[in-house]
C-alpha cells in the first residue's frame, strides 16, 4: 500500500479553498442531501477512492441513509430500493465518471429531464465533476481513511 503523499489543504491552500467553495455551493444548491451522498459514494466506488467511499458512506448514514441501500448501491439497477430520480442521477453519474468508455449518451441525458429541472441537471453535473475531482485528489495523493470507526 502506498504511503500518503501530500495533503492538498496544506500544500496548495488556494486550490483547496477553490474546490471547497464549489463543495459549499453543491450543499446549498437545493439537491437533496441523500441524493448528493449517493452520487458521491457511487462515483467514489467507480474511481476506487477508499477515502471518499468511507467518508460518504458515513455522511450518508448520518443523514439517515439505510445500510441496505448503501450495501446494494453498486447494484442499483437490480434493486427496487432506488427511486426513478435516484436512478436517473446514478446513471448520469456513471456516464460522466466513466466518460471515455460511456460518453454522455442522449438517452441518459433525456432520462434526467423527467426527474430534474434544468438547474438541477446543471447542479447534478457540477456535483459529479466535483466528486470526480475529489476522487482524483484522494487516489492521487494516496489519502487514507481511518482504520476503525
Amino acid at each position: 500500500m502506498t504511503v500518503e503523499r501530500l495533503q492538498l489543504r496544506e500544500t496548495a491552500p488556494e486550490a483547496y479553498a477553490a474546490v471547497s467553495g464549489v463543495e459549499a455551493y453543491v450543499h446549498r444548491c437545493g439537491l437533496e442531501h441523500a441524493l448528493i451522498e449517493l452520487v458521491k459514494l457511487r462515483a467514489s466506488q467507480l474511481n476506487h477512492c477508499a477515502y471518499c467511499m468511507d467518508m460518504h458512506a458515513r455522511d450518508a448514514r448520518r443523514g439517515g441513509e439505510t445500510e441496505q441501500r448503501l450495501y446494494v448501491l453498486g447494484g442499483w439497477r437490480e434493486s427496487p430500493l432506488f427511486s426513478p430520480r435516484e436512478r436517473a442521477a446514478l446513471a448520469w453519474t456513471e456516464c460522466l465518471t466513466e466518460l471515455p468508455s460511456r460518453g454522455a449518451p442522449d438517452a441518459a441525458y433525456a432520462a434526467l429531464g423527467a426527474h430534474f429541472a434544468p438547474k438541477e441537471i446543471a447542479d447534478l453535473t457540477v456535483l459529479i465533476g466535483l466528486i470526480n475531482l475529489w476522487n482524483r485528489v484522494g487516489v492521487g495523493f494516496a489519502m487514507r481513511h481511518p482504520a476503525a470507526a
